[in-house]
């Protein structure tokens, strides 16, 4: 059964970091890219960032980027985003998903969010 699960999430202040894993178990999770989304109260889903299943091309949101890094460790089937000079704008719940395309069309998004876990709460406040 597949499972994703994610971890790490907490209260920070403005500024700070935190490091967000997703432990997959279940299916082989090196065959498939991951992604992080992320949900606030009363807004819509917002992709994050991706990474393809080699762990190249990254994609990252215009929101987060050269702030978050996302990457892979294959061998213990998890994937971590590392995220810096974090904003109140950065609380939401995050998610950990499966994209499960084989290939990517030009045109295509370059991430897909096709199963996911339960989320960890990432709040940002003084």
């Amino acid at each position: 059964q597949l499972q994703l699960v994610e971890s790490g999430g907490g209260l920070v202040q403005p500024g700070g970091s935190l490091r967000l894993s997703c432990a997959a178990s279940g299916f082989t999770s090196a065959y498939y890219a991951i992604g992080w989304f992320r949900q606030a109260p009363g807004k819509g889903r917002e992709g994050v960032s991706c990474i393809s299943s080699s762990g190249g091309s990254p994609n990252y949101a215009d929101s987060v980027k050269g702030r978050f890094t996302i990457s892979r460790d294959n061998a213990a089937n998890t994937v971590h985003l590392q995220m810096n000079s974090l904003k109140p704008e950065d609380t939401a719940v995050y998610y950990c998903a499966v994209d499960f395309r084989q290939a990517v069309a030009d045109g295509d998004p370059p991430c897909a969010f096709d199963q996911w876990g339960q989320g960890t709460q990432v709040t940002v406040s003084s």
